[in-house]
């Protein structure tokens, strides 16, 4: 019915191999890509990675100026972020992206400030935080990218109804 072969899917079992980003960065470097750490991982480097494992890789703990101001700092490395990718075999690239969100209104006030980022464009976020908060944390899966792993298509375009191209940008 995919019109794909299977076997590959069959792999898509837990545990997830997981890997931190120093680690993901080491493996590129081994392979020959002129990467070092701080570099954000491009298609390039992300199938590289990707094609390490026989299933989804999970790369975790990121540098935190590479992610954005809201992400969680690790407490035991405040240069990391407590956030994650998930990248798919066969070279489809992050189909999940996620992490712990900052739930300290100080630390929120700090890192907009680093990024250089107008405070009043944030006033609504600042008091999510300002009226009580939680330790929490979030992902969000780019589903057209996990059908075209899934189906085994050759680009992300084939699995949207109306994509946006060159020729047309409406539906």
């Amino acid at each position: 019915m995919l019109e794909r072969p299977t076997a590959p899917l069959a792999n898509v079992r837990r545990p997830f191999p997981r890997i931190s980003y120093t680690e993901a960065v080491e493996r590129l470097q081994k392979a020959g890509h002129p990467v070092k750490w701080g570099d954000d991982f491009g298609g390039d480097e992300e199938t590289v990675l990707a094609n390490q494992f026989d299933r989804p890789v999970v790369i975790h703990r990121y540098p935190a100026r590479s992610k954005a101001f809201y992400f969680k700092r690790d407490a035991q490395n405040p240069e990391l972020a407590l956030g994650i990718d998930v990248l798919a075999p066969e070279g489809y690239g992050e189909i999940i992206g996620g992490g712990q969100r900052e739930d300290d209104l100080a630390a929120l006030e700090q890192r907009i400030d680093e990024f250089h980022l107008p405070r009043e464009a944030f006033g609504w976020y600042l008091d999510l935080r300002r009226y009580g908060s939680v330790p929490h944390s979030g992902f969000g899966m780019g589903i057209e990218r996990t059908v075209a792993w899934v189906c085994g298509l050759h680009h992300v375009r084939e699995t949207i109804p109306f994509a946006r191209m060159m020729e047309r940008i409406t539906p």
